[in-house]
């Protein structure tokens, strides 16, 4: 009788253990996003003192090897801020850039380092983690197609495997250039036109190794959807998002992430939201969007259905498969964090 006791009291114990794990570990507002892509928003996670921290538009966002979180803003009293995962600031530097747009991360033989966009300078700087620029590129007058440097304003670059990089002129005449490791440039593609081949804001780039032989993903926003090329720039794939305009696409796993910036349109104000696709590019989650659907295998048209956001402009995947959301034109904030339950 005593050791029936004890078991059942040990089985209460343990089931009261599991349950009070599991109310701790429950959000304690509202959850975002759809089938098992949800998310608990903290909108004061990268809040700082502004006065000495300040932002203008909060751009782009990256992690590095050691786990930092890394912004760019366009504000040169500190064009980059360093993040731990808990918010914390641990670094900032960079006051050269007054355009600051586009933030990729790149592994050279274990050592990384940054490509910084600049719309203003219409230049594109690689550097050290600590801002010691490195390389800079400066409008591609080889190319025949740009007669003046106000022509290129890059928003965007990717990075090969093999040390090629890309760099899309997103705000420009719409091109991706390709460079060697050296800053040599290799062949273009896209531009203005009505074509597939074509492009129209194209926002961001990036190298999709999920299907394993490397393709570029390329934003066109205007027209909602990304385009996959080959690495030399051959057309190979439209993926329609009705009523997304998308930023750049970012991969982590299977999944692609997207920052919306507008929908259904750019004359939409204060209507952006986060898309999640997965491994097939099929829409999964909309955190602040309208629930994705499908008809005949066709992607229904998405709108902001929440108003979490109001032009995010980025999103970073964590290695603990969190969010932050950097934002444009939307008061000076600092990025959100949402965290995956």
């Amino acid at each position: 009788m005593e050791r029936r006791k004890f078991i059942q009291t040990s089985a209460l114990v343990t089931a009261s253990f599991y349950i009070s794990r599991d109310l701790f570990a429950k959000p304690k507002g509202p959850v975002y996003g759809h089938n098992n892509m949800r998310y608990a928003l903290d909108t004061k996670w990268g809040t700082l003192d502004s006065s000495r921290y300040p932002v203008k538009d909060c751009h782009e966002m990256v992690q590095d090897k050691h786990g930092r979180i890394l912004l760019l803003t366009n504000e040169t009293k500190n064009n980059i801020l360093i993040y731990n995962k808990s918010g914390k600031l641990l670094d900032s530097w960079g006051h050269e850039f007054p355009g600051a747009h586009g933030l990729t991360l790149t592994n050279e033989n274990g050592t990384e380092f940054l490509f910084i966009t600049d719309t203003e300078k219409h230049q594109v700087y690689k550097t050290t983690m600590d801002g010691k620029i490195l390389m800079t590129i400066d409008y591609p007058a080889e190319t025949g197609v740009y007669k003046k440097k106000e022509d290129f304003v890059p928003t965007e670059t990717a990075v090969a495997d093999n040390g090629d990089f890309y760099i899309a002129d997103g705000y420009g005449s719409q091109y991706v250039m390709r460079y060697d490791r050296n800053g040599k440039l290799l062949g273009f593609f896209g531009g203005r036109g009505n074509g597939d081949e074509h492009l129209d804001n194209a926002h961001g780039v990036c190298v999709d190794r999920r299907k394993g032989t490397p393709t570029l993903l390329i934003t066109d926003r205007t027209r909602n959807c990304f385009k996959r090329f080959t690495m030399e720039g051959k057309l190979l794939e439209v993926i329609s998002l009705p009523g997304a305009c998308v930023c750049r696409p970012v991969i982590k796993g299977d999944h692609l992430y997207t920052a919306v910036l507008r929908s259904p349109n750019l004359d939409a104000n204060g209507t952006g939201f986060v898309s999640i696709l997965d491994k097939d590019n099929k829409v999964i989650s909309n955190i602040g969007g309208t629930a994705p659907t499908y008809s005949n295998g066709q992607l229904q048209p998405m709108l902001q259905a929440e108003k979490i956001f109001v032009h995010p402009h980025d999103v970073c995947v964590d290695n603990d498969e969190n969010l932050y959301v950097a934002q444009w034109n939307a008061g000076k904030v600092y990025p959100y964090k949402l965290r995956r339950v």
